[in-house]
C-alpha cells in the first residue's frame, strides 16, 4: 500500500521518484550503470564550510575548508563582506556594528553555532568519496554537464556554494539506493583512530540521513599501481579539472638555484604552452592521469546538518590567537638572557 511520506519528519525522509524526462531518464540509466561498474565507494577527505538558516532550510554559504578552523575563517569573511556591502545608513547602524562584533569574534574564538540578525549559522562538515572500479577511478559521466572548451572553463565558482541541504528532495531509484548505503556507512575501525572510528559511528544515531551534493571533478594519476590525487582542488566541470591538473606546478623542474625570476619565466613559458586535454584519460610525462567524478554527501539530523566531530583535526587557531601567540613567543625569546 502506498507509504504517506508527510508523515515521516524530513530529516529522515529518502523520497524516490520515477523520473519522467528524457534527460532524467539518461541520467538514472548512467548512474545504474556506473555503480555496477564501479562498485566501491573510496572515501576521501571531509570538507568543512558554514551554512545559513533561513526558514528552517540551510544553505550552504562556503564549502571547502580543510578543516573546521578553514570554515570559520570563510564565515568571517563573509560577515565582513556583509559588513562593507551594507551602506552605512542610521538604519543599518545596528546591523552593521553586528557584523563587525561577529567577525572579531570569529578572529578570537573557535564558534560552530552563531546567531546573527536573527539567522542561525553553522559549521558544517561532508564526506567526499569516490566510485573505484577494476580500471580505476569513475570518470565523469556522459551525462554529467560539461560546457566549456579546453582552456576555458570557469574554475574560480564553487559547485556547492549556495546549495540547500534539503534531506525531502526527491530523488531517482539509484540515487536512493546510495543514500541508504551511505546511512549505514562509517569508517572502518583498522584504517582510522579509535576516536575517530566512534565519532563517524555516533554520526549514525545524531545525523541519521544524509543529502548528496552537487558532483565536482578532480583529477588522479596512477603511480606505482595506485592511484593518487594529482590535483588537491575539485572543480565544478571535468574541463574545469582537465584545465587545472593537466598542468601543476611539480612539472615545472628546475634547478635548485634557479632564480624566482628563472622560475616565473619558465612558469609563463609553460602555461603558454600548456593544451588542456578534452578527454578523461591522459599522460603527463608517462603518468596515467584520469578525471575522476569526486561525490559528496552531508549527514542530516533533526536539528539540520553535522557540525564539526571531537575527532576533526584543527588547522590552526583563529588568526588572531594565532598572530597572539606568535607575538608571545617572540616577547619570550626577546626576555630569555640565553
Amino acid at each position: 500500500m502506498p507509504f504517506d511520506a508527510s508523515k515521516v519528519p524530513s530529516h529522515l525522509l529518502i523520497k524516490v521518484e520515477q523520473p519522467d524526462h528524457p534527460v532524467s531518464l539518461v541520467s538514472e540509466d548512467d548512474a545504474r550503470q556506473r555503480a555496477a561498474a564501479y562498485p566501491t565507494i573510496m572515501w576521501g577527505a571531509p570538507v568543512f564550510g558554514c551554512a545559513q538558516e533561513i526558514d528552517g532550510r540551510w544553505r550552504i554559504i562556503r564549502l571547502n575548508g580543510d578543516s573546521p578552523q578553514d570554515a570559520r575563517d570563510s564565515l568571517a569573511s563573509h560577515f565582513r563582506r556583509l559588513h562593507s556591502e551594507t551602506p552605512s545608513t542610521p538604519e543599518n547602524a545596528a546591523r552593521r556594528a553586528e557584523y563587525e562584533k561577529i567577525y572579531e569574534l570569529l578572529d578570537w574564538e573557535a564558534l560552530d553555532e552563531l546567531t546573527v540578525d536573527g539567522y542561525r549559522y553553522r559549521i558544517i562538515r561532508a564526506q567526499t568519496f569516490i566510485r573505484m572500479g577494476p580500471d580505476g577511478p569513475e570518470p565523469p559521466r556522459p551525462t554529467d554537464p560539461d560546457p566549456y572548451p579546453p582552456g576555458e572553463a570557469e574554475q574560480y565558482f564553487s559547485h556547492l556554494d549556495d546549495v540547500v541541504i534539503d534531506p525531502a528532495a526527491s530523488t531517482g531509484l539509484t540515487g536512493g539506493l546510495l543514500r541508504v548505503e551511505l546511512i549505514s556507512s562509517a569508517y572502518h575501525p583498522a584504517t582510522v583512530a579509535a576516536d575517530v572510528h566512534a565519532d563517524s559511528r555516533r554520526a549514525m544515531d545524531t545525523h541519521p540521513n544524509v543529502v548528496l551534493l552537487p558532483v565536482g571533478f578532480t583529477v588522479g594519476k596512477l603511480v606505482d599501481g595506485s592511484w593518487r590525487p594529482r590535483s588537491a582542488t575539485t572543480y565544478a566541470t571535468p574541463q574545469g579539472a582537465r584545465d587545472a591538473g593537466s598542468f601543476v606546478m611539480p612539472d615545472i623542474r628546475l634547478d635548485e638555484d634557479t632564480s624566482l625570476d628563472e622560475f616565473r619565466a619558465a612558469y609563463q613559458r609553460a602555461r603558454e604552452e600548456h593544451r588542456p586535454p578534452r578527454t578523461d584519460d591522459f599522460e603527463v610525462e608517462g603518468v596515467r592521469c584520469r578525471v575522476t567524478r569526486v561525490e559528496t554527501f552531508v549527514r542530516v539530523g533533526p536539528d539540520g546538518p553535522e557540525g564539526p566531530r571531537p575527532s576533526d583535526p584543527e588547522s590552526h587557531l583563529p588568526p588572531a590567537r594565532l598572530m597572539q601567540d606568535y607575538h608571545d613567543e617572540e616577547d619570550d625569546l626577546a626576555s630569555d638572557p640565553d
